[in-house]
């Protein structure tokens, strides 16, 4: 077996597993946060679920953890009191990213397993452990029954070769990793890193790249427990650990080598985190802001490399630095490093510990017209605000904050770039102009085709992160895709009983379980995609709402407003406008059982 094999086998009952097999597995770490803890409290409570072991079960506060927002506020006060009645942990408003505090304090350790309403959980695959980010139903079965049904994906082999040039940072590492598989290429699949460049990389360096595999598609980002890797999480763990590994006779439905001595600094330009390129510094593109931290790049390597960037340094008149540590020790520890007096001189902001920009909320978000260099993991529109966002390095962030345009940190002019507040002024006067119930559950669905022929579609395209705080299923059919262009008026224009045929990779991006539920409140009847995101994929199937996957629907030869068929129980979907059919890919027995019981509970 392969590492996620053995992983899923080792939490199961069974001696082997084979891609394919879907299985029940014992997850060490069941966690929720603030954002979907209030659903998965309400599926605990409505559901009369019993609580499985609660020295495994876990809540993090670290997308809002100043509660700036009303809402936020209400949904932790509603956690912590469930919390206290059944004696359920919470690291609160002062503690930091949850997956962090997961490897730091091993609660989670190499070989383990854990879900949490994390869609970046797959950051566990830095310690070769297995995290996935689940919908608030998953979570909550995972919280009554210790386990989750799971699908054993199939695995691809990742050789690295060469000698990584020294300017190249573990980010710009993954970025060029987006740059050759994009978001799609390795979809659904779990992907093993081997090679001398893995070996030596540290465990914040294993971090930041295994938390953007959700952006490449991939179900985890798995990377090999060196000795490194096993010392700190016995340590962290206090007990001795086995070092869990693939066999040297594993089976891959792919591998890749890739010579890493081509890699170089890049950014992802805004829209879209597979959309790679080399850092334009000869563009010269004003920046207005710049955001250091989120989970991909919050640890105390992240924080030195920004000092040694600011020290000396002021941040270009009328540019804003947020710095944001993800986890209160890597506050503690720069504060007591001289790092934060660093910061403060060159004129940055510096936040407590979470989530932070990343999570559009904890220090603020970006305008219409404004430019912004991140770390973090996504720029879907909207994500961060309503401006645009380059990803990039902690070094180059500093080092375009300090220059005042995008760059890395050989580039830095002698004197930073000066806004012309004329050309600022036209640029931003651009930018701003610019519960579905089937008593029966019936096998059989007929409606009008909405056919939105776009890949990577995320979460935050369909119902935007503004709106997480929504619980009601009512009121949220009104933002379905409010922020896909183009369809930002779909909710006016939807009609009961529409189904919504999409291209690859739809539902990509974040855990929310409001994705799905807004296609419910306005009474679609059905997603049909050449893929799915795979945490989508399972909160719609655990939801009871039907969607299905097709390899190729050209022969159906559809246009908006025809009239389609479609069969969930032999995938045939047929155009009664045109008279054509295709086969689609039938429910799955699981799929089918949880859909005619009307969901998961």
């Amino acid at each position: 077996m392969n590492l996620i094999e053995k992983i899923i086998a080792n939490h199961s009952k069974f001696d082997s597993v084979k891609p394919g097999d879907i299985v029940d597995i014992e997850i060490d770490a069941r966690a929720a946060r603030d954002f979907g803890g209030p659903n998965v409290v309400k599926n605990m409570e409505e559901n009369n679920l019993s609580l499985d072991d609660p020295s495994k079960t876990m809540f993090t506060f670290d997308t809002n953890p100043t509660g700036s927002d009303q809402k936020y506020a209400v949904n932790q006060q509603i956690v912590r009191v469930w919390a206290r009645k059944n004696g359920v942990k919470i690291y609160d408003i002062d503690n930091g990213i949850g997956t962090h505090t997961m490897i730091n304090e091993g609660i989670v350790v190499p070989g383990g397993t854990s879900v949490t309403t994390d869609s970046h959980a797959n950051i566990l695959g830095a310690i070769g452990a297995f995290g996935q980010g689940m919908g608030d139903q998953d979570i909550a079965a995972a919280f009554s029954r210790g386990k989750v049904w799971f699908k054993v994906p199939e695995s691809v082999k990742l050789n690295f070769t060469g000698v990584l040039p020294s300017n190249v940072t573990p980010k710009d590492f993954i970025l060029n990793l987006l740059n050759i598989f994009g978001a799609n290429k390795l979809l659904g699949y779990s992907a093993e890193l081997y090679g001398d460049v893995i070996d030596q990389f540290s465990l914040s360096d294993r971090i930041t790249i295994a938390s953007m595999g959700t952006e490449m598609g991939v179900i985890i980002l798995l990377f090999p427990p060196n000795d490194e890797i096993m010392a700190f999480s016995e340590k962290a763990a206090g007990r001795k650990l086995d070092k869990v590994l693939a066999d040297s006779d594993a089976v891959y439905a792919q591998v890749h080598d890739i010579d890493v001595s081509t890699f170089k600094p890049m950014v992802s330009k805004p829209g879209a985190p597979h959309d790679t390129a080399f850092v334009p510094v000869d563009e010269k593109i004003k920046i207005d802001s710049a955001f250091v931290g989120s989970c991909t790049n919050g640890r105390m390597e992240d924080m030195r490399a920004v000092a040694e960037v600011l020290k000396g340094n002021k941040v270009a008149p009328g540019v804003v630095l947020k710095i944001v540590p993800a986890t209160d020790d890597v506050w503690r520890q720069s504060m007591d490093e001289g790092l934060f007096s660093i910061f403060k001189d060159a004129g940055a902001l510096i936040s407590n510990a979470g989530c932070a920009g990343c999570a559009a909320g904890q220090v603020g978000q970006n305008g219409p017209g404004e430019i912004t260099m991140s770390t973090g993991n996504r720029n879907f529109p909207g994500k961060q605000g309503k401006g645009s966002v380059y990803l990039a390095s902690p070094a180059s962030v500093a080092a375009s904050a300090v220059a005042g345009f995008v760059t890395d940190t050989e580039h830095i002019p002698d004197e930073p770039m000066i806004f012309s507040p004329e050309e600022k002024l036209e640029n931003l006067q651009k930018a701003l102009e610019q519960e579905l119930v089937h008593e029966d559950s019936p096998v059989e669905v007929e409606g009008r085709v909405w056919f939105i022929k776009e890949d990577n579609i995320d979460t935050d395209m369909i119902f935007h992160n503004r709106y997480l705080a929504i619980t009601n299923i009512d009121e949220m059919g009104q933002y379905t895709f409010d922020n896909l262009k183009g369809y930002e008026d779909f909710s006016k224009k939807a009609k009961s009983g529409d189904i919504v045929v999409v291209t690859k990779n739809f539902g990509s991006g974040s855990s929310r379980q409001q994705a799905v539920d807004c296609f419910k409140s306005l009474g679609v009847q059905a997603v049909i995609a050449e893929s799915f995101g795979a945490i989508y994929e399972r909160n719609a199937i655990n939801a009871a709402f039907p969607i299905m996957t097709y390899d190729n629907i050209d022969a159906l030869n559809i246009v908006d407003g025809d009239i389609i068929k479609v069969n969930f129980e032999t995938g045939l979907m047929e155009n009664k406008t045109k008279g054509t059919s295709i086969q689609a890919e039938k429910f799955s027995e699981v799929q089918l059982e949880i859909y005619q019981n009307g969901g998961l509970f």
